[in-house]
């Protein structure tokens, strides 16, 4: 039995992706993702997740928002769990690590798990593997990442053979950077965004504490803005960096000239795009 699976009107964020894009409407639909970390060293704290910035930014150049991460040990059910839980709230999941040849690499079992579905010898990743490990080269161990959930796609990997896996909206990728963007590049094509995020920066050397009630009432009037305050430290001084961001570049550059307006009250020049 699996531990865990979702029925026909829970996978409705994949689903509705796909009619957008078919009907040209992910030009206006804000388009989202989540990540799922997978594995206990990153939180042992011996490794530290490089995957996260590079795999942000990469969405938001193609208009996929990321929403939310997780961090979850190699245990199934927990990753069964967040798995689950992610692809019924966001049109896009992914997951980094768990998928070479060792023991504790269980997310395509747990990804098969979490659909339902038996786990396959993938006859085309044997293939691919073959290619990068001839003869007995190509052991057990390796074959292992042939494995995949019934019904998924392959993801292309042109570093090391081995590939990625996509189940509907689920995509799994390998933890070690430099392959994961490997597989992430050569098959962001098949994704559908929708606008991308666009942000402007203004920077101050104040704090919050002095213009937290003029920046609220700033955010308030602009409601299809996001305005964060980031505090910093330069040279000794305080200040803070204000980042506005949103779809549409209008709306930013209302709300940027009242920031600016709102820090030469206080008695700051505000920096453009930060110090």
């Amino acid at each position: 039995m699996p531990i865990s699976t979702l029925s026909s009107t829970e996978k409705m964020p994949a689903v509705t992706a796909v009619i957008d894009a078919v009907t040209g409407m992910t030009e206006n639909k804000v388009v989202t993702a989540s990540l799922v970390i997978i594995g206990n060293e990153i939180l042992s704290g011996r490794t530290q997740d490089a995957n996260l910035t590079y795999l942000a930014t990469s969405l938001n150049d193609i208009g996929i928002r990321m929403m939310e991460v997780r961090i979850v040990p190699d245990i199934e059910a927990e990753i069964v769990r967040a798995v689950n839980e992610c692809r019924a709230a966001y049109d896009y999941v992914f997951t980094t690590g768990g998928i070479g040849p060792t023991h504790d690499d269980i997310t395509a079992a747990s990804i098969s798990a979490a659909f339902g579905v038996p786990v396959i010898r993938h006859p085309d990743a044997v293939k691919m593997l073959a290619t990068q490990y001839p003869g007995d080269k190509l052991n057990e161990a390796r074959l292992k990442m042939a494995d995949t959930p019934e019904g998924a796609s392959l993801l292309d990997n042109p570093v090391s053979r081995a590939p990625g896996i996509q189940m509907e909206n689920v995509w799994v990728l390998p933890g070690v950077p430099f392959i994961l963007k490997g597989i992430f590049d050569n098959n962001k094509h098949k994704l559908l965004g929708g606008k991308p995020m666009l942000s402007k920066t203004i920077s101050a050397y104040t704090v919050e504490g002095a213009i937290a009630a003029p920046l609220n009432e700033i955010q308030d009037a602009h409601p299809e803005t996001e305005i964060g305050s980031y505090p910093l430290r330069r040279d000794g001084r305080m200040g803070l960096s204000l980042v506005i961001r949103s779809v549409d570049q209008a709306p930013i550059d209302a709300a940027a000239e009242k920031i600016r307006t709102m820090l030469r009250g206080v008695g700051e020049e505000p920096l453009e795009d930060g110090f």
